[in-house]
């Protein structure tokens, strides 16, 4: 069996490397140039679902040094108003498990890390622009270049614009949420440390304000510092994994900041998603100009440089189609809002389930036809819950029940927040949503 994969993302690479571990031939073709062509480094929170794909997928020590170059994990989940008033605070379990914990990692570090040790089979510079499917069973797929590639199964693992699935699921499409979101990365100085309460600085935060504007707050510190070189206190097995790791080399990600703000599309100047960077922090600014002081100062110190606009869009669920040797995974086939922060992690369980199921001795066509039995019913239950959290027309951003929503969304968190039994379960609930895939079929 011959597997070729279209795209070196988070579910294409995991996938890659459980085949490859299986002893399966795979070739992973990717239209990026080079591993440092799109050197973003925003944020993943990688779950005990998305923990237990890499470790399950990725050879031990590639495992390892993932888990020794993600960020220090967040402490806190908070939850505040745009006056910076803290309306809850939840404590977040300490990252001691290699499995089932919540990870902070960086995307760019994320991707060298799934680039290490696949020199031999990932292509860059290949732009996927069709496939054939063959009388003999395999399938061709063709690149801008003029060169193709066969094999026995082809996985669109090619993201949101899937070309892919425009071919082989025309009618399944995507669909703006109605929210438009602006993100940048901010330096970890004296002076932007500073701008953070202790637990901002080191949880996650929320913000829920007036308008239905929304902003998150992530801070990511490494084992390295601005100069590449590891922290004074970083050592044995961590120090030792972090210096042989080649990725290092190929990636930009320092200390930084990282917020996003949201709102729905209407709040936004027409033209946001060809403004600059430069444009877009003033557009910030001028969204927020009755927060406090110093979350503005958060917005006017962002590199612009690494600040985009992000239309969320959201897939349109589709039924079972009937399985062949095409087949999709992440965001290629449920794309989903960042609503409730699962997608890499549905990704990852995509990847795992069908590294499974190849590799468990079932032809290919029954092997795919049990992945999507089981992937399309989770994959879109997961899209309709993100959706669910991101959405243009909830209530949150209507002119006048908006407010009510708002106070409503504050009270929750505010109650939760002083009633122990409350904030226990609120806490275990979040954990249990984000690992639900533990009992996966075919088990650990």
């Amino acid at each position: 069996m011959h597997v070729i994969v279209i795209g070196a993302g988070t579910g294409g690479m995991c996938l890659a490397h459980g085949l490859r571990r299986a002893g399966v031939s795979v070739a992973v073709y990717e239209r990026d140039r080079t591993r440092t062509d799109n050197l973003y480094g925003y944020r993943v929170g990688i779950d005990s679902a998305g923990n237990r794909a890499l470790r399950e997928c990725l050879p031990p020590e590639l495992f390892g040094t993932f888990l020794a170059t993600c960020a220090r994990a967040p402490r806190f989940f908070n939850v505040l108003t745009e006056k910076r008033r803290v309306t809850a605070s939840f404590p977040l379990r300490p990252d001691d498990d290699p499995v089932n914990s919540e990870r902070s990692v960086s995307r760019m570090t994320l991707r060298q890390v799934l680039l290490t040790g696949m020199e031999d089979v990932v292509h860059f510079g290949k732009e996927f622009t069709r496939y054939e499917q063959h009388g003999d069973g395999t399938v061709t797929a063709h690149f801008a270049d003029g060169t193709s590639a066969t094999g026995d199964l082809l996985v669109a693992a090619d993201g949101t614009g899937s070309r892919v699935r425009r071919q082989y699921l025309p009618h399944a499409g995507i669909e703006d949420s109605g929210i438009v979101a602006i993100s940048a990365k901010v330096p970890v100085t004296e002076e932007t440390r500073a701008l953070l309460t202790p637990e901002m600085f080191h949880g996650i935060s929320s913000v829920f304000a007036p308008g239905g504007l929304f902003c998150i707050w992530h801070v990511m510190e490494f084992k390295w510092d601005r100069d590449g070189g590891l922290k004074h206190g970083v050592g044995g097995n961590e120090r030792e994994l972090i210096e042989r790791w080649p990725g290092l080399l190929y990636d930009n990600t320092r200390d930084y900041i990282n917020w996003g703000l949201s709102a729905a599309a209407r709040k936004f100047p027409a033209d946001v998603m060809r403004m600059d960077g430069k444009e877009l922090i003033e557009v910030a600014l001028g969204m927020t100009g009755s927060w406090h002081p110093d979350l503005r100062r958060l917005f006017a110190l962002a590199e612009p440089e690494t600040c985009f606009p992000v239309n969320i869009r959201t897939s349109v669920p589709v039924e079972p189609w009937p399985s062949t040797n095409v087949t999709l995974l992440g965001d290629a086939i449920h794309t989903m809002t960042p609503g409730q922060g699962v997608g890499a992690n549905t990704a990852l369980r995509d990847a795992m389930l069908l590294c499974r199921q190849l590799i468990s001795g079932k032809q290919v066509l029954d092997a795919v036809a049990a992945y999507e039995r089981e992937m399309i019913p989770y994959g879109f239950a997961r899209v309709k819950d993100s959706l669910a959290r991101m959405n243009g027309d909830a209530a949150i951003h209507k002119p006048v029940i908006g407010r009510a929503a708002l106070a409503m969304t504050r009270a929750f968190f505010g109650v939760t927040d002083r009633v122990p039994a409350l904030k226990r379960k609120f806490v275990d609930d979040l954990y249990t949503y984000r690992g639900a895939d533990e009992h996966t079929s075919g088990g650990m």
